[in-house]
């Protein structure tokens, strides 16, 4: 192959018409030394061909490449090249029937946020946790998906009665799916959810073939070694210039990968749009820049160009939807206390519409079940939700998990927020047990890795002190890591934040701009 990716005939309506991108060189090698990969590992992609897995040890490949470097669209050829071979891809909400000469992929990222992102680009991309615990499905859901996927009959009247379906709704759910191939998007199509016929969760047992793994960057050595469980083949995809996790000596897990493991994207694709902050991203790995001659950089670019703002506030409403990104955990509590300040919160309770970020789930091992379901609907530790109101019992909060297929839940909640120069937080709501939160105005830059916002703030006199204390992180001056990290957060605009003030709200908090489905999910916590 020399950089032009294969053609084939379209799967489904929306690929008719579709013509392969040219790749750069760069991308081309990667391309070759994977589909070398999948060939070993009997999946052709030349000859759209399939065999059963072959023994041996497994294999791990990294795609490593700074962003606008073009790991997202290699990430979404390959899937669309794997899908054209005859490999199935394993959703959180169906993984179809097993046969002895099927092969599977699923196309997975850390948080809910970045698979969001992934499938806005539409890769069928779901988190890790979904992957690592499988639904429980009732029967009748089964015999629908099946039918669906080509893989059995048309379910009888009398079965689709028991699922709550006419044999309209199923119509619509069939020409839904010849269009997208999407099971859960047929379901909706129908009027159903494919949580609808979840019976429970278990830990998944049965090994798959191919992971594609997004933001592997973010990885730690117990989700990788988890991921080399399940995957004979993994292929990861991270950006070299983002921080690594907490605990790993700035370390990530592709950094211990023989050269012949890693395929480094060197070229830098311009965006249709001509980013300047890309630019800005790229300006860092200028061994020369200090701190000073960065911040001129932002300053020229703000005066060309809208999509950088150098901003003498923080902008309160903003902080709604997208926290501003700070270094320093002192200044994320007084932003969020400003912020509260600001619209009025009382001291007791939170108002609706004011964000939090997940902190793990607060529950003892014999609720392993409990724990398993929330992680499956979004509550993971760095989740970003909107807190709706409270629940029907004391201590629940109803909450819209951003990024979540199905966003609307009500669970046990343990809210902290915290204060400025008090050590222990305050905290409005507690239930016995549950999944914990803080307030999500502000956060670290750290917790920011794999979300993206169309608009982003960033704390500016934070990146100075970083450049002050002249640390590092494996070499490369730790203010220029957290600079890459919170620039490449923002989609469309950068706000760089310059003074420790904080604008006035133009208005009140609110729900209504978030997606609403047709009923709320109420998860109740089991007694202890």
């Amino acid at each position: 192959m020399t950089g032009q990716l294969p053609l084939s005939e379209p799967n489904t309506a929306a690929d008719k018409g579709r013509t392969a991108p040219q790749l750069s060189p760069d991308q081309a090698e990667a391309w070759d030394a994977l589909a070398e990969t999948f060939a070993g590992a009997g999946i052709d992609l030349v000859a759209e061909e399939i065999s059963p897995p072959r023994p041996g040890k497994g294999r791990v490949m990294a795609v490593i490449g700074k962003a606008g470097s073009g790991k997202t669209l290699l990430l979404s050829e390959i899937t669309r090249a794997l899908r054209e071979a005859g490999v199935d891809v394993i959703s959180a909400d169906y993984e179809g029937r097993k046969r002895r000469d099927r092969r599977t992929v699923a196309i997975l990222a850390p948080t809910n946020k970045a698979a969001f992102v992934l499938r806005t680009r539409g890769v069928p991309a779901t988190t890790i946790h979904r992957i690592l615990y499988s639904p429980v499905y009732d029967p009748e859901y089964e015999r629908i998906a099946e039918w669906l996927a080509g893989e059995g009959p048309r379910p009888t009247t009398d079965s689709l009665l028991q699922a709550g379906l006419t044999d309209e709704a199923l119509d619509r759910a069939k020409a839904f799916y010849d269009q997208h191939a999407s099971i859960p998007g047929a379901l909706a199509a129908a009027g159903l959810r494919g949580s609808d016929f979840i019976r429970g969760w278990k830990r998944r047992e049965d090994g798959l073939d191919v992971g594609l793994i997004d933001e592997a960057s973010m990885l730690d050595e117990r989700q990788f070694d988890d991921l080399r469980e399940i995957f004979p083949v993994l292929v990861l995809f991270g950006d070299p210039a983002q921080l690594a996790p907490v605990g790993q000596s700035g370390e990530m897990v592709f950094d211990r990968l023989a050269a012949g493991q890693r395929l480094i994207l060197n070229r830098v694709h311009r965006q249709a749009d001509d980013s300047p902050i890309l630019d800005l991203a790229h300006a860092l790995g200028d061994e020369a820049l200090d701190f000073d001659g960065f911040e001129r950089l932002v300053r020229q670019a703000a005066a060309r160009d809208p999509r950088v703002v150098w901003a003498e506030r923080v902008e309160s409403d903003l902080m709604a939807r997208s926290p501003v990104l700070v270094w320093r955990n002192a200044t994320r509590i007084r932003l969020i206390h400003a912020f509260r300040a600001a619209h009025g919160a009382p001291g007791d309770a939170l108002l609706p519409g004011e964000p939090l970020v997940c902190d793990g789930l607060e529950l003892p091992l014999k609720h392993r079940k409990k724990r398993i379901d929330l992680e499956a609907r979004g509550l993971i530790k760095g989740a970003q939700v909107v807190y709706l109101g409270p629940g029907r019992k004391p201590g629940f909060s109803r909450l819209h998990v951003i990024g979540a297929e199905e966003p609307r839940l009500s669970a046990a909640s343990i809210v902290k927020i915290e204060q400025p120069g008090q050590e222990e937080p305050f905290i409005p709501y507690a239930a016995r047990m549950g999944a914990a939160f803080l307030h999500g105005a502000a956060v670290t830059i750290h917790k920011a890795q794999g979300s993206q916002w169309p608009d982003v703030q960033v704390f500016g006199p934070d990146i100075s002190a970083a450049a002050w204390s002249n640390r590092s992180e494996a070499g490369v001056p730790l203010w220029k890591r957290l600079a890459y990290v919170a620039i490449t957060r923002a989609q469309e605009r950068l706000l760089w934040v310059t003074k420790a003030r904080l604008a006035r709200p133009s208005g009140g908090l609110a729900t209504d701009d978030l997606e609403a489905p047709a009923a709320a999910l109420a998860l109740e916590a089991e007694d202890e």
